[in-house]
This record gives C-alpha cells, structure tokens and sequence, in this order.
C-alpha cells in the first residue's frame, strides 16, 4: 500500500512539475514541499496510534486497598565511617520503626555488596499515604534523639537521594521474613509514558518469578526520579540467585516478556545486598 502511495504522490508531483516550469515557479514549490522533510510525512503514515489516558498510571497501577507510601533511602558513606554509621543506624531506625506514635516500618535495611560500594539502603512503608509521610516528618523534627542522629549521620555521608514510591498492585506486599538471605535490588529506568506497558507485562511475569518465594516486592516512583521501576528479590546466597533466575526461562511465556520488555528500559542497575543488623527483612 505504501509503495502505491509513493508512486501515486511522485507521479502527481512530476505532473506539476512539468506544468510550472514554463511559469518559473518550480523552485518555490520544491522548496514548499521539502519544508516537511524528507520522511516526516511517510512515517506518519505508519506511527502507532495511542489510546488516550483516562486516569494516571499512579491510580491504574497502584493497590487501592491499600493507602501505603514508600520512602526508599540511598546513603553512600565515607568508606571508614561504614561501621559506625551501621552501628548508629541499627540503635536509631528500630526504634522508630517500634514507635506506635510513628504511621511508619522500617520495611528493611541493607548494605550494597555488590553494585555501588560503601552504600546503605532503607526501605520505609507509610500506612496512610501522603498524611502519614507528614506527620512522622513533623515529629521526628521534635525528637531529639532522632535530630541528633541526623547530625551524626550526616558527618558520615559522602551523598544521599531519596524517592517515593507505590508498590505495583500485582506484587507481594513485603513482610518480615527469616534469614539469613541475600537481597537483590533491580532498578530500571523506563522510557516516559512506558509505564502501563511494564505493568502489564510485568502483571503476568510476576507468575514464574514465585516459584521459591523470591519475589520480596515491586514499586514504582511517584516523586524523585520518574519512571524509575525496583523490583525486590531475596536469595538464599549467589548460587541459588543463579538457580532461581535460569528456572524462569523454562516457563512459556518469559521470554516474550523479555522480549517485549527490554525495549521500555533506558537504564537498569542491580544491587546485591546484605541485611544490616536488626533489618526486619533478615
């Protein structure tokens, strides 16, 4: 159809021709035509027509019966002061997270082994959403110890982000689980407006990826870097990873999810992870 078209336009196109140039006004109509670029029209021809959003991906892909909020935490500590800092972590955060007074848990608490070294990560669910977020904030500039913590902390940290996340409505809600385990954490950076597409893939893939219990819980960014994806995985050790990881290609319908999948990513980074003291995710 579309060679039909190119012929029927350069045909048209060479008739026209011919009849302007005894009036010296060929010049200005090749000029007026390649104005639109030498394929921009062609390409429309074949562009991919996107149904219009009705609501934000936050709503059709978040559990709403759930109103929870997460906080996840990236501290990068002076490599001498990694002890220390883990130490006065593992006497403040439990605390708050024991704390009735607090709308918030300390999902879990690690160190990066392998991926960015000399690295913390925290992970904080807010029952209550937004609100909840606000009022620990609000108290936890009235506690003492905690503001004392903070300037502690702070002469151990060589940088620190953060970001808000929604867990994905198909995943696991993450609960204190026995260890000893090792943590992978998966982060994908997607391309803008690809977000439905993960999920919906993602929402039949959640399935051969339950076969051992690995699949800890899946979030996506709402404030930080956007279209940011991490999926959470717990591991007996390296080996069963490698295991785990290699048994979901002999389930049908993985590689179409990776297939389809792949060309969403703009980056991805994974974090091997250790569980630091007093972490209810062990």
């Amino acid at each position: 159809m579309a060679a039909r078209v190119l012929q029927s336009v350069g045909k048209g196109l060479k008739q026209t021709k011919n009849r302007l140039q005894t009036n010296g006004q060929v010049t200005i109509l090749v000029r007026s035509l390649s104005g639109f670029g030498e394929d921009s029209w062609f390409k429309s021809l074949f562009v991919r027509k996107v149904d219009p959003r009705k609501d934000a991906h936050s709503h059709l892909l978040a559990k709403k019966e759930d109103n929870n909020l997460y906080k996840i935490q990236f501290h990068n500590v002076k490599p001498e002061c990694l002890d220390d800092y883990n130490e006065l972590c593992a006497d403040i955060l439990p605390s708050i997270h024991a704390d009735p007074e607090y709308p918030c848990e300390l999902v879990g608490t690690w160190n990066t082994w392998y991926g960015e070294q000399d690295q913390a990560v925290h992970l904080w669910r807010y029952r209550g959403g937004y609100p909840a977020l606000t009022e620990v904030m609000s108290k936890l500039r009235q506690n003492k110890e905690f503001t004392d913590y903070r300037k502690e902390r702070g002469k151990m940290l060589l940088s620190r982000r953060n970001q808000l996340l929604l867990e994905f409505s198909f995943w696991n809600e993450p609960v204190p689980r026995p260890g000893p385990n090792i943590y992978e954490l998966r982060s994908y950076q997607l391309r803008p407006g690809t977000m439905i597409e993960w999920g919906n893939y993602w929402a039949r893939a959640i399935e051969f990826r339950q076969q051992n219990q690995e699949a800890v819980g899946g979030f996506f960014s709402q404030i930080g870097s956007l279209y940011t994806v991490h999926h959470l995985w717990a591991y007996k050790d390296l080996q069963s990873r490698e295991n785990t990881r290699n048994s979901a290609w002999q389930h049908d319908g993985w590689d179409e999810v990776v297939y389809y999948t792949v060309p969403l990513i703009q980056h991805m980074e994974s974090r091997i992870m250790i569980p630091m003291k007093n972490s209810p995710l062990k």
